[in-house]
């Protein structure tokens, strides 16, 4: 089992909270198109003939690649690896590109899995965020995809955006329970050094919630999610049972992924590799036969802190036994009082030697996790 991730990286107009590699300038979508399908080439190994089970097309706003380019694309992986009859082709997309003929498009090209980034369904927060979209589209695309043949549908939301109260936190969760989606991914609003949202903080022009108000926010969340039937199988990630993000859920499995285009990162368990963040240099360099990547080997106490990273994010928890024989690791003794202070403040518990964050915990996941941390 195995997974592709392409990074398309265009975007129509820069979110002030993102931070993620794109260009607002389409001058170079065909040569990039052309140079993921070199690296693809190139890089046809990487995956030592294991199936590939998902694809994901990320970004950047891969929406807005056209049906003639998004079918190359998927041809191309289709050609080089071995690709399941039944893969999860996951395509994430803006509110403002999905009109009932591109979702056509979409249809055709074999996408079945779309991620939308909706965000928020307050007008004034989507201006403030300055998305591309407005809360009208945010509904009429999901309704169209509905209508168009989409039966597995997930959508972004954000929380933590500054506000008075929690009001409208509240109607957006009820707006989108109203949807029927599948799935949704809820990240708190982090300020990003090199950002808009990050200088305008530095210069005291923008305020950011305080902590607090984000984690009544995310209680919100967890108790209205479990109250419409979704599953909290990751901190950030909701679904109703059985549609899991198959994709997402192999990087927390520690499945082995290949990414291709700037800045898309891979991983085969012994070492995770980069691309480089710049178009045209990856561009230049695909035109060469070469791929411009960094390397990092990992150490066993990386491949460790790899598995507590990702395992203490999710519903299915630490196995011990695992960090025991794969790792050579006893978090029992090397950090037996720190478990026993977790289980003791509530923040964790222990079940048939599997570590879980309780819902308080997974508040402090990031901390917990560097305290956990080895070598």
């Amino acid at each position: 089992m195995a997974g592709i991730y392409l990074h398309i990286p265009f975007c129509k107009k820069a979110c002030y909270y993102c931070d993620f590699h794109f260009s607002t300038s389409m001058g170079l979508k065909e040569e990039m198109v052309q140079a993921i399908i070199q690296e693809l080439e190139l890089r046809k190994g990487y995956l030592q003939d294991q199936p590939v089970h998902t694809i994901y097309f990320g970004g950047g706003t891969p929406s807005l690649l056209n049906q003639h380019e998004l079918q190359l694309l998927l041809a191309t992986v289709k050609e080089l690896f071995i690709v399941s009859d039944d893969a999860e082709i996951t395509l994430e997309a803006n509110p403002d590109d999905l009109t009932p003929a591109k979702l056509q498009e979409l249809r055709k090209a074999g996408v079945n899995r779309l991620s939308i980034g909706l965000q928020s369904f307050h007008e004034p927060h989507l201006r403030l965020m300055n998305r591309a979209h407005s809360a009208e589209e945010s509904l009429r695309c999901v309704q169209d995809a509905q209508i168009a043949g989409f039966n597995n549908i997930t959508v972004d939301l954000i929380y933590g955006i500054p506000a008075p109260d929690h009001n409208i936190w509240q109607q957006d969760l009820q707006t989108l329970f109203s949807l029927g989606v599948q799935h949704v991914s809820c990240y708190a609003l982090t300020i990003e050094p090199d950002t808009v949202f990050g200088r305008w903080s530095k210069k005291g022009a923008f305020k950011p919630a305080e902590d607090e108000f984000t984690a009544q926010q995310f209680e919100i969340l967890l108790k209205q999610m479990q109250q419409h039937g979704f599953v909290q199988y990751e901190i950030s990630n909701f679904c109703q049972p059985d549609h899991e993000s198959k994709h997402n859920s192999n990087y927390w499995r520690g499945v082995h992924y290949l990414g291709v285009g700037p800045s898309a990162h891979s991983f085969n368990g012994n070492s995770r590799q980069h691309n480089i963040a710049n178009n045209k240099k990856y561009i230049d360099a695909l035109r060469q036969n070469e791929v411009p990547f960094e390397l990092e080997t990992l150490t066993p106490a990386d491949q460790a802190n790899d598995y507590l990273l990702t395992s203490l994010r999710t519903t299915w928890g630490c196995d011990l036994n695992k960090l025991r024989l794969d790792n050579n690791l006893d978090l029992s003794i090397t950090h037996a009082s720190y478990l026993q202070e977790l289980q003791h403040k509530g923040l964790a518990t222990i079940k048939e030697e599997v570590l879980y964050l309780t819902d308080k915990g997974k508040l402090l996941a990031d901390q917990i996790t560097l305290d956990l941390f080895v070598g």
